[in-house]
């Protein structure tokens, strides 16, 4: 294989791996990882640098074997109720303001409007947390906030939240789900959860 071909595949595998270690989400991370593993390996194989290879080779198994854990692992979720004025709340919200602002630019922490409100528990980890109240049309549930740590954001929180409690919110008396989408990344991820644009900014899913 020409020479520059395999300087460029040993580029390619190294950019990859630098881009892993910049990922927050242990699933991203090890996908991407995987990526530039099995890269490596194939490049250290045309180099005939097979402790590259046999190195990067074990990297791609450590890899494969975290992924078939995280997609096959139980999760145990639940939720912890909390008061508008929780400490614990206050914090949660200020240590990741700047995470915040980058999905929610135009988020204002308003105790007074979630009337439903509670931490996503996933293996008794915080894992995000869920704001809303009811809307004008009282069976109407408006989401204020449903935002998850970097380490969860696989959509496991998402299904729950507007799957599993599904039941929860039929028997407090909502018939929909309202949020609006305040960016790109925010739309993608209400998409995935079968929720429906009705209108400019705003998606709907009903129970």
């Amino acid at each position: 294989m020409d020479a520059q071909i395999l300087q460029w595949i040993g580029y390619f595998a190294s950019a990859v791996i630098a881009l892993s270690m910049t990922m927050s989400s242990i699933v991203k991370f090890r996908w991407v990882n995987l990526v530039g593993a099995s890269t490596f390996a194939l490049y250290g194989f045309l180099i005939g640098a097979y402790p590259v290879m046999g190195l990067n080779s074990i990297i791609v198994m450590v890899d494969l074997f975290y992924l078939y854990r995280i997609y096959t692992k139980p999760n145990l979720f639940d939720t912890l109720e909390i008061r508008g004025d929780n400490k614990y709340l206050l914090k949660f919200l200020e240590y990741y303001q700047k995470d915040l602002q980058k999905f929610f630019p135009d988020f204002t922490y308003k105790p007074e409007m979630n009337t439903v409100s509670f931490f996503i528990l996933r293996n008794m980890n915080v894992a995000g947390v869920f704001l809303a109240h009811r809307d004008e049309d009282k069976d109407v549930l408006k989401v204020g906030l449903d935002f998850v740590v970097p380490e969860y954001r696989d959509y496991k929180n998402g299904k729950y939240v507007y799957g599993t409690l599904r039941g929860r919110f039929k028997k407090a008396g909502y018939k929909r789900i309202i949020a609006e989408n305040v960016s790109k990344t925010h739309g993608s991820y209400l998409e995935k959860l079968d929720f429906n644009k009705v209108s400019e900014g705003v998606y709907s899913k009903d129970l």
